[in-house]
């Protein structure tokens, strides 16, 4: 997929462009890339999409469910060619409607707009789909999907419910980060991890033993601060079921399938390790979400 900063970027050619912040890359978004996708070849499907969140510009704090880099490759993975990655700022926000249309999407060759019913754009948000077609751009109205939004999925992921999200989503929920050193104690348990540093705007969903997937490989997840040894510090730190290998510096997506169990201490290492034994079995056997 070709990722422009500026329209720049992007030929001047016919097409039909999806907007929207798209976190999270969920079914009601996939939707609207689906009516953006079926123009073609009529019309080039682009995905206009905005960075960083609009609304943590504005003051307000937003837990993020994919980095930019992941909501591109998802994008990608959609069947979307290319897309413009719009800086959102204060200057922005407050851009008249109309100088919106002239600077970014008009330059492009913008000749259809999809969007979202209720997509809002410009200085105290005063435009919408109906201010596109006064201004000569024709817009498909993409209808809500009830029940999904990225905020509902937050609320599940805050929740631990990520069997939940994962049907809002169409996909399972993840954790992305890098792998950094640990404690190292997991190895001298036999259940070396691979312990992630995550984007601090990054949700991480709540406090507990998952059952997931990483890098190819069933992966046991555990979100906390690890109680058994005093820790206080959250951690999220993934065992690799039959992996090999060294994972340091590199960044790994890890997908949650299956909330097994809260976090606790233990009366003995040898009772945490016959629980991490346990969750590694379940791990095993867990499907995962479609």
């Amino acid at each position: 997929m070709k990722i422009a900063h500026s329209p720049g970027e992007l030929e001047p050619r016919p097409r039909a462009v999806a907007l929207g912040t798209f976190d999270g890359v969920h079914l009601g978004h996939r939707r609207v890339l689906e009516v953006a996708l079926s123009t073609a070849p009529a019309l080039a499907p682009t995905v206009m999409t905005f960075w960083p969140h609009p609304r943590t510009v504005l003051g307000n704090e937003v837990r993020l469910l994919t980095t930019l880099e992941r909501r591109l490759e998802l994008l990608e993975e959609a069947g979307v060619g290319e897309a413009l990655v719009v800086e959102f700022t204060a200057e922005l926000a407050q851009m008249e409607p109309e100088l919106f249309v002239d600077e970014l999407l008009r330059p492009i060759g913008t000749e259809l707009m999809v969007a979202g019913a209720d997509f809002r754009f410009g200085r105290a948000r005063r435009g919408d789909l109906q201010t596109f077609e006064e201004l000569g751009l024709p817009v498909r109205r993409v209808q809500l999907v009830p029940g999904i939004s990225s905020t509902a999925i937050r609320g599940l992921l805050e929740e631990g419910n990520v069997e939940e999200a994962s049907v809002l989503l169409g996909r399972p929920p993840e954790v992305e980060g890098v792998v950094v050193s640990g404690d190292a104690r997991g190895g001298t348990l036999g259940y070396p991890t691979a312990n992630l540093r995550v984007d601090p705007d990054l949700l991480v969903p709540a406090y507990g033993i998952y059952a997931g997937g990483a890098a190819g490989h069933r992966a046991a997840v555990s979100i906390g601060t690890n109680p058994h040894y005093g820790g206080r510090e959250r951690r999220v730190e993934a065992f690799l079921l039959d992996f090999e290998g060294d994972l340091y510096g590199e960044r790994l997506i890890v997908e949650l399938w299956r909330r097994l169990r809260e976090e606790r201490a233990f009366a003995s290492e040898e009772e945490l390790v016959a629980q991490i034994t346990h969750d590694v079995e379940e791990t095993r056997a867990a499907e995962r979400p479609d």
